[in-house]
């Protein structure tokens, strides 16, 4: 599967960890469910903290894409969903940690609440 990234100076740029759009001449596309900062052995939500929780939903989503045959540099879109988007910092922060370069296409949508509680859902659409 090869990205392409594409960017032009005529539409802004990205205030983050993502690309203004990505490309793909994949043969597959494996569209995500979201995923929330469950702990997959015990079913129960992060609650140590804000991070701690991104950093979970991110990695329950790795665990999808590569049950689908993927790696994280599959992904070509992901949507980000906060519930507070004074935390969206942090998200970008952990983001950039946690996704390679270059990075997907993204969308980040502010919503009144999450399942069971959370703080943070992550969806992806990963190009195979």
């Amino acid at each position: 599967m090869s990205k392409e990234i594409i960017h032009t100076d005529k539409a802004p740029a990205a205030v983050g960890p993502y690309s203004q759009a990505v490309a793909t001449s994949a043969s597959k596309l494996v569209f995500l469910s979201g995923q929330i900062g469950f702990v997959p052995a015990t079913g129960e939500l992060v609650t140590s903290s804000f991070e701690e929780q991104v950093k979970q939903a991110f990695q329950n989503m790795q665990a999808v894409v590569e049950a689908s045959g993927g790696s994280l540099n599959s992904i070509v879109k992901l949507t980000l969903y906060l519930t507070d988007l004074n935390n969206f910092s942090v998200v970008n922060e952990i983001m950039a940690t946690m996704i390679p370069q270059p990075f997907p296409a993204r969308s980040t949508v502010g919503v009144a609440s999450l399942p069971k509680g959370a703080s943070f859902e992550v969806e992806a659409i990963v190009a195979l």
